[in-house]
Protein backbone atom coordinates (compact mmCIF):
# COMPACT_ATOMS: atom_id res chain seq x y z
CA UNK A 1 0.00 0.00 0.00
CA UNK A 2 1.39 3.26 -1.06
CA UNK A 3 1.38 5.87 2.11
CA UNK A 4 0.29 9.75 0.76
CA UNK A 5 2.70 12.32 2.70
CA UNK A 6 0.59 14.93 4.50
CA UNK A 7 -0.14 18.01 2.54
CA UNK A 8 -0.37 20.87 5.34
CA UNK A 9 -3.24 23.36 5.19
CA UNK A 10 -2.40 27.08 4.46
CA UNK A 11 -2.19 29.47 6.77
CA UNK A 12 -4.22 31.47 8.05
CA UNK A 13 -7.23 28.52 8.23
CA UNK A 14 -10.55 29.13 7.40
CA UNK A 15 -11.98 26.24 10.15
CA UNK A 16 -11.22 28.40 13.15
CA UNK A 17 -14.25 28.38 14.76
CA UNK A 18 -13.96 31.40 17.09
CA UNK A 19 -17.12 31.57 19.14
CA UNK A 20 -16.59 28.04 20.32
CA UNK A 21 -13.00 28.37 21.83
CA UNK A 22 -14.19 32.01 22.91
CA UNK A 23 -14.82 30.75 27.37
CA UNK A 24 -11.42 28.69 26.32
CA UNK A 25 -9.47 31.89 24.86
CA UNK A 26 -10.42 34.46 27.73
CA UNK A 27 -9.47 31.83 30.54
CA UNK A 28 -6.11 31.16 29.28
CA UNK A 29 -5.50 34.48 28.29
CA UNK A 30 -6.24 35.69 32.21
CA UNK A 31 -4.25 32.18 33.43
CA UNK A 32 -1.31 33.35 31.44
CA UNK A 33 -1.59 37.27 32.70
CA UNK A 34 -1.64 35.93 36.12
CA UNK A 35 1.26 33.53 35.77
CA UNK A 36 2.93 36.79 34.01
CA UNK A 37 2.55 38.91 36.84
CA UNK A 38 4.23 36.83 39.01
CA UNK A 39 7.31 36.60 36.64
CA UNK A 40 7.31 40.04 36.72
CA UNK A 41 7.46 40.06 40.49
CA UNK A 42 10.34 38.04 40.69
CA UNK A 43 13.30 40.36 41.44
CA UNK A 44 15.38 37.61 39.14
CA UNK A 45 13.92 35.07 37.62
CA UNK A 46 16.76 33.63 35.36
CA UNK A 47 18.83 33.00 39.43
CA UNK A 48 15.51 32.04 40.87
CA UNK A 49 14.08 29.93 37.89
CA UNK A 50 17.19 28.33 36.36
CA UNK A 51 15.78 25.02 37.97
CA UNK A 52 12.29 24.99 36.58
CA UNK A 53 14.49 25.77 32.96
CA UNK A 54 16.68 22.79 33.61
CA UNK A 55 13.19 20.70 33.94
CA UNK A 56 11.31 21.58 31.24
CA UNK A 57 14.51 20.40 28.98
CA UNK A 58 14.23 16.85 31.17
CA UNK A 59 10.50 17.01 30.38
CA UNK A 60 10.66 18.08 26.92
CA UNK A 61 13.30 15.40 26.31
CA UNK A 62 11.33 12.31 28.26
CA UNK A 63 8.33 12.86 25.85
CA UNK A 64 11.45 11.53 23.29
CA UNK A 65 12.34 8.55 25.29
CA UNK A 66 15.36 9.88 27.59
CA UNK A 67 14.81 8.46 30.97
CA UNK A 68 17.60 11.21 32.91
CA UNK A 69 15.86 13.50 35.83
CA UNK A 70 16.57 16.72 36.99
CA UNK A 71 18.74 15.40 40.09
CA UNK A 72 20.58 13.43 37.23
CA UNK A 73 21.50 16.39 35.58
CA UNK A 74 22.49 18.92 38.15
CA UNK A 75 24.51 16.25 39.71
CA UNK A 76 26.23 15.18 36.43
CA UNK A 77 26.84 18.92 35.88
CA UNK A 78 28.12 19.40 39.23
CA UNK A 79 30.45 16.80 39.05
CA UNK A 80 30.83 15.20 35.24
CA UNK A 81 33.16 12.98 36.28
CA UNK A 82 30.86 11.51 38.39
CA UNK A 83 30.51 7.53 37.14
CA UNK A 84 27.09 6.96 35.80
CA UNK A 85 25.57 4.72 32.57
CA UNK A 86 26.79 5.84 28.88
CA UNK A 87 23.22 5.79 28.60
CA UNK A 88 22.22 8.07 31.23
CA UNK A 89 25.10 10.50 30.35
CA UNK A 90 23.55 10.50 26.61
CA UNK A 91 20.56 11.23 27.94
CA UNK A 92 21.72 14.38 30.14
CA UNK A 93 23.44 15.37 27.15
CA UNK A 94 20.37 15.86 25.00
CA UNK A 95 18.67 17.71 28.19
CA UNK A 96 21.70 19.62 28.40
CA UNK A 97 21.43 20.75 24.86
CA UNK A 98 18.02 21.35 24.79
CA UNK A 99 18.71 24.16 27.78
CA UNK A 100 21.37 25.42 26.10
CA UNK A 101 19.57 26.04 22.56
CA UNK A 102 16.65 27.98 24.78
CA UNK A 103 18.99 30.31 26.22
CA UNK A 104 20.91 31.24 22.61
CA UNK A 105 17.31 31.84 21.94
CA UNK A 106 16.10 33.81 24.77
CA UNK A 107 19.75 35.97 24.18
CA UNK A 108 19.05 36.44 19.99
CA UNK A 109 15.40 37.51 20.92
CA UNK A 110 16.41 40.83 22.06
CA UNK A 111 18.00 42.00 19.05
CA UNK A 112 16.69 40.03 16.08
CA UNK A 113 12.48 38.20 15.87
CA UNK A 114 12.23 34.31 15.56
CA UNK A 115 12.41 32.87 12.46
CA UNK A 116 13.59 29.39 10.41
CA UNK A 117 17.05 30.71 10.49
CA UNK A 118 17.31 31.05 13.70
CA UNK A 119 14.86 28.11 14.38
CA UNK A 120 17.79 25.64 12.35
CA UNK A 121 20.99 27.39 14.22
CA UNK A 122 18.40 25.91 17.35
CA UNK A 123 18.33 23.09 16.09
CA UNK A 124 21.77 22.46 15.03
CA UNK A 125 22.66 23.16 18.87
CA UNK A 126 19.81 20.76 19.68
CA UNK A 127 22.02 17.59 18.01
CA UNK A 128 25.28 18.49 18.99
CA UNK A 129 27.27 15.43 20.41
CA UNK A 130 23.99 13.56 20.67
CA UNK A 131 21.38 11.12 19.15
CA UNK A 132 20.62 12.45 15.79
CA UNK A 133 23.66 14.69 15.31
CA UNK A 134 24.41 12.14 12.03
CA UNK A 135 20.82 13.46 10.66
CA UNK A 136 22.06 17.10 9.34
CA UNK A 137 21.87 18.89 12.58
CA UNK A 138 20.38 22.46 11.19
CA UNK A 139 19.53 21.74 7.74
CA UNK A 140 16.07 21.36 6.51
CA UNK A 141 15.08 17.50 5.21
CA UNK A 142 15.48 16.50 1.46
CA UNK A 143 14.50 13.25 2.48
CA UNK A 144 11.19 11.88 3.19
CA UNK A 145 10.68 10.78 6.62
CA UNK A 146 8.00 8.88 8.99
CA UNK A 147 6.43 8.45 12.32
CA UNK A 148 6.24 4.78 13.56
CA UNK A 149 7.08 1.38 15.53
CA UNK A 150 9.70 0.27 12.67
CA UNK A 151 11.48 0.97 9.32
CA UNK A 152 8.82 0.49 7.01
CA UNK A 153 6.72 3.50 5.75
CA UNK A 154 4.28 1.37 5.10
CA UNK A 155 2.90 0.75 9.06
CA UNK A 156 3.76 4.88 9.50
CA UNK A 157 1.44 6.49 11.85
CA UNK A 158 2.09 9.61 9.83
CA UNK A 159 3.59 10.79 7.08
CA UNK A 160 4.93 14.22 6.92
CA UNK A 161 5.28 16.35 3.62
CA UNK A 162 7.13 15.54 0.65
CA UNK A 163 10.37 17.28 0.84
CA UNK A 164 9.88 19.38 -1.97
CA UNK A 165 6.56 20.88 -0.15
CA UNK A 166 8.72 21.60 2.82
CA UNK A 167 10.57 24.97 2.09
CA UNK A 168 7.14 26.51 0.72
CA UNK A 169 5.33 24.88 4.04
CA UNK A 170 7.86 27.09 6.10
CA UNK A 171 7.51 30.02 4.12
CA UNK A 172 3.91 29.88 4.60
CA UNK A 173 4.59 29.08 8.32
CA UNK A 174 7.14 31.55 8.80
CA UNK A 175 4.87 34.39 7.22
CA UNK A 176 1.37 33.37 9.24
CA UNK A 177 4.31 33.21 12.53
CA UNK A 178 4.87 37.34 11.62
CA UNK A 179 0.96 38.12 10.89
CA UNK A 180 -1.59 39.43 12.79
CA UNK A 181 -4.30 37.22 14.23
CA UNK A 182 -7.52 37.14 16.34
CA UNK A 183 -6.07 36.18 19.52
CA UNK A 184 -2.45 35.05 20.06
CA UNK A 185 -3.25 32.00 21.82
CA UNK A 186 -4.86 30.53 19.08
CA UNK A 187 -1.91 31.43 16.30
CA UNK A 188 0.56 29.92 18.78
CA UNK A 189 -1.77 26.65 18.82
CA UNK A 190 -1.73 26.65 15.06
CA UNK A 191 1.88 27.15 14.73
CA UNK A 192 3.08 24.19 16.70
CA UNK A 193 0.91 21.98 15.04
CA UNK A 194 1.59 23.17 11.97
CA UNK A 195 5.55 23.12 12.87
CA UNK A 196 5.08 19.65 13.67
CA UNK A 197 3.30 18.16 11.34
CA UNK A 198 5.58 19.68 8.20
CA UNK A 199 8.62 18.02 10.22
CA UNK A 200 11.02 20.39 8.83
CA UNK A 201 14.04 18.22 10.66
CA UNK A 202 14.95 14.81 10.33
CA UNK A 203 15.09 14.47 14.14
CA UNK A 204 14.51 17.05 17.32
CA UNK A 205 10.91 18.08 15.60
CA UNK A 206 9.30 17.41 18.44
CA UNK A 207 11.71 19.20 20.99
CA UNK A 208 11.73 21.99 18.77
CA UNK A 209 8.18 22.06 18.37
CA UNK A 210 7.79 22.41 22.33
CA UNK A 211 10.88 24.90 22.64
CA UNK A 212 8.62 27.54 20.18
CA UNK A 213 6.11 28.12 23.04
CA UNK A 214 7.94 30.00 25.13
CA UNK A 215 9.81 31.66 22.58
CA UNK A 216 6.63 32.79 20.51
CA UNK A 217 4.65 33.76 23.93
CA UNK A 218 7.47 36.09 24.75
CA UNK A 219 8.03 37.45 21.46
CA UNK A 220 4.39 38.01 20.52
CA UNK A 221 4.77 39.93 23.87
CA UNK A 222 1.97 37.54 26.25
CA UNK A 223 5.19 36.83 28.63
CA UNK A 224 7.48 39.71 29.58
CA UNK A 225 10.10 36.75 29.88
CA UNK A 226 10.23 33.79 28.14
CA UNK A 227 10.11 30.81 30.43
CA UNK A 228 7.02 29.28 30.17
CA UNK A 229 7.15 25.55 30.59
CA UNK A 230 4.65 23.60 28.99
CA UNK A 231 5.68 19.94 28.80
CA UNK A 232 4.95 19.05 32.32
CA UNK A 233 1.23 19.26 30.88
CA UNK A 234 2.32 17.36 27.84
CA UNK A 235 3.77 14.52 29.17
CA UNK A 236 1.50 13.79 31.47
CA UNK A 237 -1.22 13.98 28.44
CA UNK A 238 1.37 12.37 26.12
CA UNK A 239 -1.08 9.95 24.50
CA UNK A 240 -4.06 12.84 23.95
CA UNK A 241 -1.59 15.21 22.66
CA UNK A 242 -0.32 12.81 19.76
CA UNK A 243 -4.48 11.68 19.03
CA UNK A 244 -5.23 15.62 18.41
CA UNK A 245 -1.90 16.40 16.44
CA UNK A 246 -3.07 13.29 14.33
CA UNK A 247 -6.66 14.24 14.49
CA UNK A 248 -5.07 17.51 11.85
CA UNK A 249 -3.58 15.17 9.97
CA UNK A 250 -5.92 12.57 9.57
CA UNK A 251 -9.44 14.35 10.15
CA UNK A 252 -8.66 18.11 9.62
CA UNK A 253 -9.73 18.60 13.22
CA UNK A 254 -7.57 21.46 14.13
CA UNK A 255 -10.89 22.74 16.68
CA UNK A 256 -9.77 20.08 18.37
CA UNK A 257 -6.12 20.50 18.73
CA UNK A 258 -6.99 24.41 19.72
CA UNK A 259 -9.19 23.58 22.53
CA UNK A 260 -6.24 21.10 23.73
CA UNK A 261 -3.90 23.67 23.23
CA UNK A 262 -5.66 26.17 25.22
CA UNK A 263 -6.54 23.76 27.89
CA UNK A 264 -2.82 23.00 28.81
CA UNK A 265 -1.82 26.70 28.42
CA UNK A 266 -4.34 27.13 30.92
CA UNK A 267 -3.67 24.63 33.22
CA UNK A 268 0.03 24.57 32.74
CA UNK A 269 0.09 28.55 33.47
CA UNK A 270 -1.60 27.92 36.58
CA UNK A 271 0.83 25.81 37.52
CA UNK A 272 3.97 27.39 36.30
CA UNK A 273 2.80 29.73 38.50
CA UNK A 274 2.37 28.34 41.36
CA UNK A 275 5.90 26.67 41.15
CA UNK A 276 7.06 30.29 40.87
CA UNK A 277 5.40 31.42 44.06
CA UNK A 278 6.51 29.08 46.00
CA UNK A 279 10.13 29.46 44.97
CA UNK A 280 9.58 33.29 45.10
CA UNK A 281 8.62 32.51 48.94
CA UNK A 282 11.41 30.31 49.73
CA UNK A 283 13.97 32.96 48.43
CA UNK A 284 12.32 36.01 50.66
CA UNK A 285 12.26 33.12 53.31
CA UNK A 286 16.41 32.27 52.95
CA UNK A 287 16.74 36.23 52.69
CA UNK A 288 15.43 36.40 56.67
CA UNK A 289 16.82 32.85 57.68
CA UNK A 290 20.32 32.61 55.83
CA UNK A 291 21.71 36.09 57.38
CA UNK A 292 20.96 35.21 60.61
CA UNK A 293 22.52 31.92 60.53
CA UNK A 294 25.48 33.08 58.75
CA UNK A 295 26.12 37.02 59.99
CA UNK A 296 27.66 38.05 56.85
CA UNK A 297 28.05 40.01 53.97
CA UNK A 298 28.19 37.54 51.59
CA UNK A 299 24.62 36.19 52.56
CA UNK A 300 22.87 36.92 49.56
CA UNK A 301 25.63 35.82 47.36
CA UNK A 302 25.39 32.34 48.89
CA UNK A 303 21.64 31.77 48.51
CA UNK A 304 21.65 32.78 44.95
CA UNK A 305 24.01 30.39 44.31
CA UNK A 306 22.37 27.62 45.68
CA UNK A 307 18.93 28.80 44.00
CA UNK A 308 21.31 29.42 40.80
CA UNK A 309 22.89 24.91 41.16
CA UNK A 310 20.83 23.79 43.73
CA UNK A 311 23.03 20.35 43.52
CA UNK A 312 26.60 21.27 43.52
CA UNK A 313 29.91 20.62 44.62
CA UNK A 314 31.80 22.84 47.66
CA UNK A 315 34.24 24.29 44.82
CA UNK A 316 31.24 24.72 42.76
CA UNK A 317 30.13 26.94 45.24
CA UNK A 318 32.87 29.34 46.14
CA UNK A 319 33.46 29.66 42.27
CA UNK A 320 29.87 30.67 41.69
CA UNK A 321 29.19 32.15 44.91
CA UNK A 322 32.54 34.79 44.87
CA UNK A 323 32.68 34.79 48.19
CA UNK A 324 36.23 34.55 49.58
CA UNK A 325 37.29 30.61 50.04
CA UNK A 326 37.55 30.70 54.12
CA UNK A 327 34.17 32.79 54.40
CA UNK A 328 32.38 30.34 51.87
CA UNK A 329 33.81 27.55 53.83
CA UNK A 330 31.72 28.30 56.49
CA UNK A 331 28.63 29.67 55.28
CA UNK A 332 28.57 25.95 53.52
CA UNK A 333 28.98 24.59 57.07
CA UNK A 334 26.65 26.82 58.79
CA UNK A 335 24.19 26.24 55.83
CA UNK A 336 24.59 22.19 56.27
CA UNK A 337 24.03 21.73 60.11
CA UNK A 338 21.27 24.17 59.67
CA UNK A 339 19.39 21.89 57.54
CA UNK A 340 18.93 23.90 54.65
CA UNK A 341 21.23 22.16 52.17
CA UNK A 342 22.26 18.29 53.06
CA UNK A 343 24.97 16.05 51.75
CA UNK A 344 24.83 14.36 48.74
CA UNK A 345 28.33 13.03 48.53
CA UNK A 346 30.93 12.79 51.28
CA UNK A 347 34.84 14.74 50.23
CA UNK A 348 36.88 11.73 49.03
CA UNK A 349 40.82 13.09 48.39
CA UNK A 350 40.56 15.87 45.98
CA UNK A 351 36.84 15.46 45.46
CA UNK A 352 34.81 18.15 46.89
CA UNK A 353 31.62 17.11 48.86
CA UNK A 354 28.42 17.78 46.95
CA UNK A 355 25.47 19.24 48.23
CA UNK A 356 21.94 19.79 47.61
CA UNK A 357 19.33 22.33 48.47
CA UNK A 358 16.01 19.85 48.73
CA UNK A 359 12.73 21.82 49.15
CA UNK A 360 14.12 23.94 45.87
CA UNK A 361 14.17 20.54 44.06
CA UNK A 362 11.12 19.44 45.80
CA UNK A 363 9.33 22.65 44.32
CA UNK A 364 11.04 22.26 40.84
CA UNK A 365 10.00 18.12 40.92
CA UNK A 366 7.02 18.59 42.08
CA UNK A 367 3.35 17.88 39.79
CA UNK A 368 0.69 19.45 39.25
CA UNK A 369 -0.27 21.53 42.68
Amino acid sequence: MKVRPYIPDTLPLDCIEWEVHIPQIASANRALARYDGTLIAIPDPEILLSPLLTQEAVLSSKIEGTQASLTDVLRFEANPKEQITDAIRADIQEIINYREALKVAVERLGTQPLDIQMICDLHRILLTSVRGRDREPGCIRTIQNFIGSDSYIEHAVFVPPAPADVPGALENWEGYLHSDEKDILVQLAVLKAQFELIHPFCDGNGRIGRMLVPLILFGKGLLSSPMFYISAYLERNRPTYYDHLLGISREGDWNGWIAFFLGAIEEQAEDNGHKAKAILKLYNEMKQTVPEIAKSQYSVAAIDAIFRTPIFTSSEFYQNSTIPRKTAERILTQLSEAGIVDVLAEKEGRKPAMYIFPRLIAITEEGRL
